[in-house]
């Protein structure tokens, strides 16, 4: 079960996983998206969900009761980014909507993904956050202080489910080449005044590598994370990024 996965990194992880042969439910927020992808990839199913409601999420996993019977891999994809405010101007509301939906809402999933996993001794958990939790970011403060609580999330995830058997990791994207991230870079050029080429080239020199990441990346590591290849992995924060030094 992915969440967030009508589009986006979301989606790219629900192709990477259908073409391994699993069964995959995804949610969205964005039901007109959601009944789009589902129409898009045979073998998808769906719920419209918000994550940051436990009561939506209640529904989504008797869903996934209905449409897989069990559960081996929860993906927690879905996240917000927060706005782009100093910290004195920041709106409460909008500090605690990040958090339901960044934050709450992995936690409502785990904790309703655990007893399925529990019974059958195994499962996989991944938690997308970001690397932006090791460069930090001005001005968006309650995006990455929900997603580095995805990382204390993860680490204790790993360390109370292991006796069962039960793996939690956390990916770390970097820059993504989809629309998402190339609207993230073009709102920034305008907003500093510059043109896209200066702005991307401003952020590529701070990734070592100096690439932008593939969605479909993503979804070639949580598959990896998900096999038996990697069954001894657990508590780990993995960053697909091309090693990201700093960012503006």
């Amino acid at each position: 079960m992915i969440t967030a996965a009508a589009s986006g990194i979301g989606n790219a992880i629900a192709g990477c996983c259908l073409e391994e042969g699993s069964r995959v439910h995804i949610c969205d927020i964005d039901g007109e998206a959601l009944e789009g992808a589902i129409k898009d990839k045979q073998g998808l199913s769906g719920t419209r969900c918000d994550v940051g409601n436990a009561t939506d999420v209640a529904r989504l996993f008797e869903d996934v009761e209905v449409s897989l019977g069990g559960l081996d891999l929860l993906v927690n994809n879905a996240g917000i980014g927060g706005g782009h405010s100093p910290i004195e101007e920041i709106d409460v509301d909008e500090w605690r909507r990040t958090m339901d939906v960044n934050l709450n809402g992995m936690f409502y999933c785990i904790q309703k993904a655990t007893p399925y996993m529990k019974a059958q001794k195994s499962g996989t958990i991944i938690n997308i956050s970001t690397v932006s939790v090791r460069t930090g970011m001005t001005n968006r403060l309650p995006y990455i202080t929900s997603k580095q609580g995805v990382m204390g999330l993860t680490h204790n995830v790993a360390r109370e489910l292991g006796p069962w058997n039960i793996r939690c990791n956390a990916i770390l994207p970097g820059l993504i080449d989809n629309t998402r991230g190339r609207a993230i870079l073009a709102r920034k050029a305008e907003a500093d005044g510059r043109t896209l080429e200066e702005t991307e080239e401003e952020y590529l020199r701070y990734i070592s590598m100096r690439c932008w990441i593939k969605p479909k990346e993503v979804g070639d590591l949580v598959v990896f994370l998900s096999s038996e290849k990697a069954k001894h992995i657990s508590g780990q924060f993995i960053a697909v990024d091309g090693h990201m030094e700093w960012e503006a």
